[in-house]
């Protein structure tokens, strides 16, 4: 069997579970290798039923005092079993499965594992496995993966098939170096890949991570540095300042218009536009990416450089993630141009516009010369034609990679680029990790941003958390409040954007409009709800952390973030900065679902300091690059396994491997390089033609 087989080619895969597979984006056979587990389950210490912890996963072992019996209700056959102690008695369901009565056999002792839940003052398991005590001691030395699920689709079902995959597929080719693996203490790949999905125990486990995070580091530093290579011989073809056109203000041009600001730049805004002055005007194309905590006034040190570009009769584009955020940069740079008393055209271009207003849009960026541009993914479709494209700019660098940014250079000159990041990434990180772009950083926060007010709460501060958001809705602002999870599945553990929705509903009164937003709906509808938000229809948004990379909403002041410990430090930080966005004060809400020693001590950090900066190293200090279990980042790199802050020191040497194998061979054509060369052309994907190679 080949990695490229439909997943249906296993055993046991038909047509409505393939269907389920691919809602978690499992197609073939190899999709399924790459689908890593999200956690691992470590088997807990035998109870017996007076000693379980209720509310929490346990092991019970009892004696099945009789056969299960079958309830039948709306044709649905439920086994039932009590166990008891000498105090109290658990009900053990099992739904759909009357066959455990021959499986369970009375007088036997068994090993029932599941989640005790206490409800009208009686304990019950629903769908405990069942196991021999010697099965289940045996099964304490592992741990058990845990996938990401969707509705239908069991972990014990992902599991089997993941094991089917690894029986059935050829082992692969080892393609690293030998000297690389042995320097960095590296295990073979079919181990890794193994014992990533099925560990041996906690120590094969690691290994196995270790190996596969620094791949993805080793290939994407790979990338990242032969196109740094092509992109430093490109030819600036545009000069900010054209002889012959020159008026007595154009040096100074950029600097006129800050002081009709109505606010003050920054001293880190005034030297970061000066560095993109100094790269627009210098022989080579700029690649610089400008790094600025929420709130630092990033969006306006790119709409002076594009002004700059306007001014020496040139256009310049600004590429949002979604549809509304875009349609909000035209509205504030209309604004922005009318207040200076500028004349430059803004042409918006988005998926969601009508025939006709795309139509106008084409015919406007042929003919207008100093346009200011914004839009989506839209701008690099194949019917745009650019008139002088100068400045590119974008402001998330996870939606916009090597591909994107060759198809704006066939349209024309090679333009210059910015790339603005919100994710606070220390600088030694950040290099690394941006190695093909300059840095500019721009660390210091308007003085006019009032700071966010933050507190770490339990659960029980639920209910008065729900009063306050109300009260700030009553008072003319509105709210998010953040959930883990899209919908409740098997092993999920936290709250759910679905459910909670109509929790909400319920507590508040029916003014008061209550709507969920998640990544699995579909482009246009997301757009209506944020669109709606935006317009204040909508008071309170329900959602998954889809809104990182969201709408600016002054309005909104209440930030709830239900789970916060299953969160990272740097993705807790980015969701705060959706508010503080306005005047009014802000305030963010850290509910914690569980109060553990180490959590405590990152939520901490969040609740005293709101330096994104600052939160990154301390974040590092606390998890460290050995935390295997630690909460998994969110932001610009989207990698399967590997965290920038958690495998830091991995991330350091992938990056000098990386840089000594290409100064050994720059252009990996040496004989024992082949193996991982077709490796790359595969991690590369169809920009593997855009590498200097």
């Amino acid at each position: 069997m080949k990695p490229d087989f439909p997943i249906s080619s296993l055993k046991g895969i038909g047509p409505k579970t393939e269907e389920l597979f691919h809602l978690i984006g499992v197609c073939t056979v190899g999709d399924i290798l790459l689908y890593f587990p999200r956690d691992y389950e470590r088997y807990p210490q035998i109870c017996d039923p007076d000693t379980f912890v209720p509310e929490q996963k346990n092991a019970v072992f009892a004696r099945a005092p009789k056969s299960p019996s079958v309830h039948v209700r709306s044709h649905l056959k439920t086994a039932v079993l009590d166990v008891s102690g000498e105090n109290r008695t658990i009900r053990i369901l099992w739904f759909r499965a009357p066959y455990i009565c021959s499986v369970v056999k009375a007088g036997g002792f068994y090993v029932f594992y599941g989640k005790v839940t206490e409800k009208d003052g009686r304990y019950y398991m629903e769908q405990p496995e069942i196991l021999p005590r010697e099965s289940y001691e045996a099964a304490q030395k592992t741990l058990r993966p845990i996938y990401g699920l969707t509705k239908g689709l069991s972990n014990k079902l992902v599991i089997r098939t993941v094991e089917a995959a690894l029986a059935d597929i050829p082992l692969e080719m080892e393609y690293l170096p030998e000297d690389v693996r042995v320097r960095n203490s590296l295990c073979e790949y079919n181990y890794a890949l193994k014992n990533i999905h099925l560990p041996a125990d906690e120590a094969s486990c690691i290994t196995a991570r270790n190996r596969l995070v620094f791949d993805e580091f080793f290939f994407f530093i790979l990338c990242m540095q032969l196109t740094r290579d092509q992109s430093m011989v490109l030819k600036n073809e545009f000069t900010m300042i054209q002889p012959g056109m020159q008026r007595a203000d154009d040096a100074d041009f950029v600097a006129s218009l800050t002081e009709k600001l109505p606010y003050p730049l920054t001293g880190a805004q005034q030297r970061t536009i000066r560095q993109i002055q100094e790269d627009m005007r210098s022989e080579h194309v700029m690649q610089r990416l400008i790094q600025g905590d929420v709130g630092s006034g990033k969006t306006i040190v790119a709409f002076l450089a594009m002004l700059d570009c306007a001014n020496s009769g040139y256009q310049s584009a600004i590429m949002a993630p979604t549809d509304v955020l875009a349609r909000q940069h035209a509205q504030r740079l209309t604004e922005l141009t009318q207040r200076l008393e500028l004349s430059y055209p803004v042409i918006l271009l988005t998926g969601s516009l009508t025939a006709r207003e795309r139509r106008e849009a084409y015919t406007a960026l042929e003919r207008e010369k100093s346009a200011l541009i914004v839009g989506t993914h839209a701008l690099i479709q194949d019917k745009v034609t650019y008139n002088r494209l100068a400045l590119v700019i974008t402001d998330e660098q996870h939606r916009f990679g090597v591909k994107q940014r060759e198809a704006f250079f066939r349209k024309g000159p090679h333009p210059h680029i910015i790339v603005m990041s919100a994710t606070p990434i220390p600088r030694t990180l950040a290099i690394i990790l941006y190695g093909d772009m300059d840095i500019s950083v721009i660390d210091e926060v308007p003085a006019k941003r009032r700071p966010i007010r933050n507190c770490v709460v339990d659960t029980s501060f639920r209910e008065k958390a729900y009063r306050f958001i109300e009260n700030q809705v009553r008072e003319g602002h509105q709210a998010y409040v953040i959930c883990p999870l899209v919908e409740e599945t098997e092993h999920s553990e936290g709250e759910n954007v679905l459910d909670y929705v109509k929790r909400l509903r319920k507590v508040f009164p029916d003014e008061i409009r209550v709507a969920g937003l998640h990544g699995r709906m579909k482009a246009e509808e997301k757009n209506q709800i944020m669109e709606a938000f935006l317009e204040n229809r909508i008071q309170v948004l329900v959602s998954t952390t889809v809104i990182e990379v969201g709408v600016d909403v002054a309005n909104a002041t209440v930030m709830m973030i239900e789970n916060a410990e299953k969160f990272g430090l740097a993705q807790l930080h980015q969701l705060r900065g959706r508010v503080g966005r306005g005047d009014a004060q802000s305030y963010c809400i850290f509910m914690q679902g569980t109060a553990q020693e180490g959590e405590n001590a990152r939520l901490a950090v969040l609740n005293k300091s709101n330096d994104g900066f600052f939160i990154a190293g301390e974040d590092l200090k606390l998890r460290g690059p050995g935390d295997f279990f630690g909460i998994r980042q969110s932001g610009e790199f989207r990698f399967r396994l590997a965290d920038i802050y958690q495998d830091a020191g991995l991330m350091e040497k992938a990056s000098r491997e990386a840089a000594q194998l290409l100064r050994e061979d720059p252009g990996l054509t040496d004989p024992s390089h082949r193996a991982l060369r077709e490796r790359l052309r595969v991690y590369a994907g169809e920009d593997f033609s855009l590498l200097n190679l």
